[in-house]
């Protein structure tokens, strides 16, 4: 092994021909295979004393330079023979018949930080897939184009189906919780179905749209809570794609062809169109029947309007079935518990906060107990000013807490019972005290209404705060069973809460709460409940005239069609329908707080 050693310097110092040629592939003995060709040029780096210099500064310093490390793990010598493919030369003896620089490959880039969680692509989409996904984008175009109803839940149904089928062409069966997730979505989308008001029909829409996400990914942590609905989102320009390699493959003969499915739509739609328009032409009933069913595509809404539409369906249907079919793991991206800190470091800020909640909390008792002389004494302020001045202060206290709760969990110390059992003490008192202050938010918004009325802003705070109570309730839960199931749990909270908020009908109980306080011999504000939405006609609709036509003026009940038409609309058109509003001169009395009778 020695003289083998010497022998390989001998060739490294006179530049022998029998070593390696450093600049491309040698020429194969005959029987011998074909050598591996280098690998591409821009992937490659010159390493001779000034390339090397070039690597170890890049490199960490306790790494082995490239090639090192490949000899130290295989226990090859440094000085292995020439031609061992394993070890390259010696950059420091340049080769004479060679330009005296050896080539050494880069290291690799680091992946993009969704690499590792991104699923692999899937197959192409199959017929049923690409069916479903056609539907949606035909739905869309024809339905959305005059707003949401009970067009919003028909559209969800094809929706879920290209999910569904996408899904079991993967092989991927569907969690009970999963199924849940997905009949939440649905049952959300009864709200612009009941109700009229934009703001709690926009909520409802974007809180189903969050749990079908979480249906279609199956998430468990809060990282994939919070980023579930960024899947179909990021997934669109993939989906273009896999879309369209579906529908090539399927056009192209195979034993799955698309071409006599769209044949027959094709036949059918012109069957229907012309003996349609003929047994419409013979019975103007049939005709008024088959008007109110069939869409008005040459509507207000335009022809580009509804292709725009009938695209993007088109759109979402694909990056929600390349979802359910290839789901990204965001529970892969969640970070690890903090570094646990000692008990001293971690428990007296939160006991020094806990002394300062229980102060706030005993001077609130003492107030709202006894009353408004007490308030008026300490501050000068009425007690519906000083619940007004002290909501929103809460409110935000509350939404700190919450945050301060979750990075004290992360670092809380966790080496025994004993940690556990001061964990609980602090963070258990810490909620405890948050409710209280909880309670007493909403008490002051409840005088501050019972004072002044209901508008929609002081509803949704309130709705607000109490949900933050609940969600501060879920983590006392949490902290005597198991916090694995808090993330889903306060997703489902909020799910039910933005139900159960705009199944309420907001505007109607605004505008029965200011009548009923005017019934109490309060003033009205008029030109507020005037532009509120059709959910509170049936309550307006106890004035007097002329209060009644001035309220209700301006509130716009739209002829639509049946799929754009809520429950809502509909009571109002009848109720209008059967008392029309009335030409009077309204422009005083929406001004002035007046007191009209209410029946």
């Amino acid at each position: 092994m020695s003289d083998g050693v010497e022998g390989n310097e001998e060739r490294r110092r006179t530049g022998d021909a029998a070593g390696p040629e450093p600049q491309g592939v040698p020429e194969p003995r005959p029987g011998e295979p074909e050598p591996a060709a280098l690998p591409e040029p821009a992937t490659l780096v010159k390493a001779g004393t000034a390339g090397r210099t070039e690597a170890r500064a890049g490199a960490k310093a306790d790494e082995p330079v490239t090639g090192e490390a490949d000899d130290a793990a295989s226990g090859t010598p440094a000085d292995a023979p020439p031609d061992s493919t394993d070890t390259p030369d010696d950059p420091e003896a340049p080769d004479e018949a060679g330009d005296g620089l050896r080539y050494e490959r880069l290291p690799d880039a680091p992946p993009p930080i969704l690499d590792g969680v991104r699923a692999r692509p899937p197959a192409p989409p199959g017929l049923a897939t690409l069916v479903a996904a056609a539907v949606t984008a035909l739905l869309s175009g024809l339905l959305l184009g005059d707003g949401l109803a009970v067009n919003a839940l028909i559209l969800a149904l094809p929706l879920a189906a290209a999910a569904w089928f996408a899904a079991r062409q993967a092989g991927r069966r569907p969690r009970r919780s999963s199924l849940c997730w997905g009949a939440g979505g649905l049952a959300l989308l009864a709200v612009p179905v009941w109700s009229d008001a934009e703001w709690p029909t926009l909520l409802a829409v974007l809180a189903a749209a969050g749990l079908g996400a979480l249906a279609l990914h199956g998430c468990r942590k809060w990282s994939g809570v919070l980023l579930a609905p960024l899947g179909p989102v990021l997934a669109v320009r993939r989906a273009l794609v896999w879309g369209w390699r579906g529908a090539r493959e399927r056009t192209a003969g195979g034993e799955k062809d698309l071409g006599p499915l769209l044949r027959s739509v094709l036949v059918a739609v012109v069957l229907l169109v012309v003996f349609g328009g003929l047994f419409a032409a013979a019975d103007r009933a049939f005709a008024d029947l088959l008007g109110s069913l069939v869409p008005d595509v040459d509507g207000g809404s335009g022809v580009p309007w509804r292709l725009f539409l009938a695209v993007l369906g088109l759109a979402a249907a694909l990056a929600v079935a390349h979802t359910a079919a290839a789901p990204t793991r965001w529970d892969g991206l969640g970070p690890g518990p903090g570094r646990p800190r000692g008990r001293v470091e971690w428990a007296l800020p939160l006991v020094l906060l806990d002394l300062l909640f229980a102060a706030f909390v005993a001077v609130q008792a003492a107030v709202l107990l006894r009353g408004e002389d007490v308030v008026r004494a300490s501050n000068g302020l009425t007690y519906s000013e000083y619940a007004r001045e002290g909501f929103w202060q809460l409110l935000f206290a509350t939404v700190l807490t919450l945050a301060v709760i979750s990075v004290a969990v992360r670092v809380a110390p966790r080496s025994g019972p004993r940690d556990q059992l001061l964990v609980r003490a602090v963070l258990g008192t810490l909620c405890l005290l948050t409710l209280v202050v909880v309670a007493s938010a909403v008490r002051r918004m409840d005088l501050y209404m019972g004072e002044y009325g209901l508008t929609r802003l002081r509803l949704s705070v309130v709705a607000m705060e109490l949900w933050l109570g609940a969600v501060v309730l879920l983590i006392l839960a949490a902290g005597v069973l198991s916090a694995r199931l808090l993330p889903r749990a306060v997703l489902a909270s909020a799910a039910v809460a933005v139900l159960a908020f705009g199944l309420a009908s907001p505007d109607k109980l605004i505008a029965e709460s200011n009548l009923d306080a005017h019934r109490d011999g309060r003033t009205l504000d008029l030109r507020y409940l005037s532009g509120l939405s059709a959910d509170a006609v049936p309550a307006l609709d106890r004035l007097d005239e002329p209060l009644r036509s001035c309220a209700l003026r301006s509130i716009s009940v739209p002829d639509a069609p049946w799929y754009a038409t809520s429950l809502s609309q509909a009571r109002a058109h009848d109720i209008l329908t059967a008392r029309p509003v009335r030409n009077h001169p309204c422009r005083d009395i929406l001004t002035d707080d007046i007191s009209p009778s209410v029946r």
